[in-house]
C-alpha cells in the first residue's frame, strides 16, 4: 500500500493532475510565492501550541493540543473541501494508530473563521475508498487533464499545464 500523506488527499480533491504530479517528483511547492505566504502564515499564527507533527514520515499535522484536537490553517477557503478531508483524514490516520481525537479545526486566521469536524462512521468509509482512488491516480500510465478551473491561476503548477 502507498503511503499517502496530507497533501495527496488534498490534491486530490484540488486537482488530480496536481497530485499526480506531486507524487511522479514534479515538485514546483518551493518555488511558488503563494505556498511561501502560507508557510508564513502558518509559521506565525497558533505559537503557543504544539505545531508541525510528523507522523511516520507520512502525515504532518500543522497543530495539535493535547493529542485529542487537531488543527489544519488555511490561508483561505476557496478550496475548503480540500482541506475538511485532508483534517479528516489527519484524524482517521491517528485513529488507525490507536489515538482518538475528538475534533477536528480548520483555521483561518487571516480571516479570523475556524470550523470544527468530527470524523464519522461514513467519513471513515469514504475514506477507505478514498485512498484506493489516491492510488489509482498516482499509478495512472498517464497524467490526468488539466481541470481548466480559476483556481489553476494561483497554483504552483500554473506554467507547467499552461505553457
Amino acid at each position: 500500500m502507498t503511503r499517502i500523506s496530507g497533501n495527496m488527499v488534498n490534491y486530490y480533491f484540488v486537482c488530480q493532475r496536481k497530485l499526480w504530479l506531486f507524487c511522479h517528483e514534479l515538485k514546483f511547492e518551493d518555488e511558488s510565492e503563494r505556498v511561501r505566504l502560507g508557510k508564513i502564515l502558518d509559521e506565525n499564527s497558533y505559537n503557543r501550541n504544539e505545531k508541525h507533527i510528523m507522523l511516520d514520515n507520512v502525515v504532518n499535522i500543522d497543530m495539535i493540543e493535547s493529542w485529542k484536537v487537531i488543527h489544519e490553517i488555511k490561508k483561505t477557503k476557496s478550496i475548503e473541501k480540500s482541506a475538511e478531508w485532508q483534517l479528516k483524514y489527519y484524524m482517521y490516520y491517528l485513529k488507525q494508530r490507536g489515538i482518538e481525537i475528538e475534533k477536528g479545526i480548520l483555521d483561518y486566521p487571516k480571516i479570523k473563521e475556524r470550523f470544527e469536524f468530527q470524523l464519522t462512521k461514513e467519513d471513515e468509509t469514504k475514506i477507505r475508498n478514498l485512498l484506493k482512488k489516491i492510488e489509482s491516480v498516482i499509478y495512472a500510465k498517464q497524467t490526468p487533464h488539466k481541470i481548466n478551473s480559476k483556481i489553476c491561476k494561483s497554483c504552483a503548477y500554473f506554467e507547467y499545464c499552461y505553457s
